[in-house]
Order: structure tokens, then sequence, then C-alpha cells
């Protein structure tokens, strides 16, 4: 039996009307100083780490030691949450516009970047684990950054979901306000920040991830390793609007025995279960620019650059311009 919270239902599909103003688009976390070349800016946001419940004992290792993530985020993208905690990334921009004398007159082709899907689901929905299973699938795929952000909001149910994160609610409904709709939904997906799928099937998603596959606005290289990487970052043409540069930290593999709620009993695995978003500098996407970014820690990490779209008292969350694999 699906539930609604308030009163609301759609289908067999769970619905939660997304009131109120959205503080920010996304969460914030370490990102030393930046320090501009032309427009671009990096921002400085504090460290922050995501939580874990010690619900199941299996699930620990999945999280351990992932700290407590940010309640609060940014007014702006570019502002600064709190101080404190150590970098996650230090942002450093600069312009890389000079030619390589060695390389050929012809323009390099364009290659596409990983088409990025975002599941919204959670532990306490008896509908979602269709939607956990068809991401796993997709998960181990070289095209695809599949990434799962449990919400929060159907706790209540039950079972209280030791991955959930208010900040993966605000960011769900920051996505449905930017759709002008009113309602958000569990099991959920996002396709590169535009396209969305509710309840969705293998076939629908397949359409949608060949349909994203070709070469995006924005060019994205990525260099280094062992933790330290370079994000260099251009637009031919240049964008006519900022973006907005994100590192999330993941969990690969989690297996977790749900003991309460609806679906009390059930032993589920989760894959690329997101640990932590940060928002960790501005791009103008018109002046080619180059990050320095700083890892620690075993979890994998990506990097997303997400168009940052108006909004009545905050920046939205818009299409997802590059991606890419921080290995």
């Amino acid at each position: 039996m699906t539930r609604a919270h308030g009163s609301l239902a759609i289908g067999s599909w769970r619905t939660l009307a997304a009131a109120g103003v959205l503080a920010g688009m996304m969460t914030g976390t370490a990102l030393a100083q930046g320090v501009p070349s032309g427009p671009a800016q990096g921002a400085a946001p504090s460290s922050a780490q995501p939580g874990s419940s010690g619900s199941s004992g299996s699930l620990g290792a999945a999280v351990q030691g992932a700290g407590e993530l940010a309640g609060a985020v940014a007014e702006t993208i570019g502002a600064a949450v709190s101080e404190g905690g150590a970098a996650l990334a230090e942002g450093v921009a600069a312009g890389i516009g000079a030619v390589d004398p060695t390389a050929s007159a012809a323009a390099p082709a364009l290659v596409r970047s990983p088409v990025v899907v975002e599941l919204f689901t959670s532990q306490g929905c008896s509908a979602c684990p269709p939607a956990d299973e068809l991401l796993a699938a997709i998960a181990p795929r070289p095209d695809v950054i599949a990434l799962a952000l449990h919400v929060d909001y159907w706790d209540y149910l039950g079972w209280e979901d030791p991955f959930a994160q208010p900040a993966f609610t605000a960011r769900q409904k920051a996505y449905a306000r930017s759709k002008g709709e009113r309602t958000i939904y569990t099991p959920q997906m996002i396709v590169d920040g535009d396209q969305a799928l509710v309840g969705p099937s293998a076939q629908a998603l397949d359409a949608l991830i060949a349909e994203n596959a070709a070469p995006g606005p924005v060019q994205i290289t990525i260099s280094g390793g062992k933790g330290q990487y370079q994000i260099e970052l251009s637009a031919n043409p240049p964008l006519d609007q900022g973006t907005v540069v994100q590192i999330v930290r993941y969990a690969p593999q989690a297996r977790v025995e749900i003991l309460r709620g609806e679906n009390a009993g059930l032993q589920l695995d989760y894959a690329n279960v997101v640990t932590a978003w940060h928002a960790v500098a501005e791009w103008d996407g018109r002046t080619p620019t180059r990050l320095n970014a700083k890892i620690e820690g075993e979890e994998p990490a990506v990097v997303i650059v997400q168009a940052a779209r108006p909004g009545k008292s905050a920046p939205l969350p818009g299409r997802i311009l590059a991606a890419g694999r921080l290995e």
C-alpha cells in the first residue's frame, strides 16, 4: 500500500507538495579560495559531511565516517555557507586559451561526457525498489553517471532511511520549482537535470539516455589522479547563463535490511548512494577556466557542471552541461 504525504497520491507513485521557498540550489561544503580570471570565480563554502544512522548494522560500513551534512545552503550559488572544516577542493580559475603549437590546426572532435541520471528514492517507499534495481543496472555503464539521492519525507512512515538527507529533498524540490510543478514523487529519475521519469521503466530510461548522448555545449577535460585533479572547462559558443560546478561523493554499493515501514522484512541492495553533494565554484560559461580539485577519502567522486536558472529567491538547477569522473 502506498501513502501520500498530506493527502496527495498519483497512481502508485508517491507525491509531496513542493511548498516554500528553496534556500539554495546545492549543498555547500569545502572549497578553498578561488582565484578568478575575468568573470570566472570560485566559491568558498565550508566542509560538512553527511551522516549515517545505526538503524541497520550492515549499513554502517557503507557510509562510515561520513559526518553530518550542512543543513543550510547558500542564498545564491556563489555565496559561502559556513566556515570551518578541511577543504574538499581548491578552485583556481585561470585562462586556458593558449594554443599548443604542436597541435593540429583542426578543431578537436567533441566528446560527449556521461549522461547524469539522478534517482530520488526512499527506503520508506514501497514503490521504490524496482527503480533502485534499475539504477543499479545502469550504474556500471561508462556512458552514464548514476546517482541515488535518498529523500527524507517518508521517514515518518515507520522507517528512517539512514541514507536520506534534507538537502536531497531540497534538490528535488528545486527541480520541481524550476519546471513550475507543485508536487514531487518517489521514485523519480532526472536525466541530465532536464527530463523527468516517474516510476521509470528500463525502456523509457534507455531512450532518454540515448537522446542525451550527443556532445553538449561544454567541453570538460579532467587530468591528474591520486586525489589531485585538474578540471578544464570551455564552451564554444559561450553560454548565455552562468553555471555551478559541483563535486559529488557516493558509496558504490550498500545492502540494507529494512526492519520497519512499508518495506519491512526486505533486504535491499543499493548502488551509487550519494553521501555528499558540494557546490564548489561558479563559472560564467564564457571564460575558459581551470579548477584544481583535491579529493580526500576512498569514496568515488564525480564533477558536474550545471546551468543555474533564475529563481524568485535563489537560483534553480537547470540542464547538466558536462560531467566526468574523478578517477
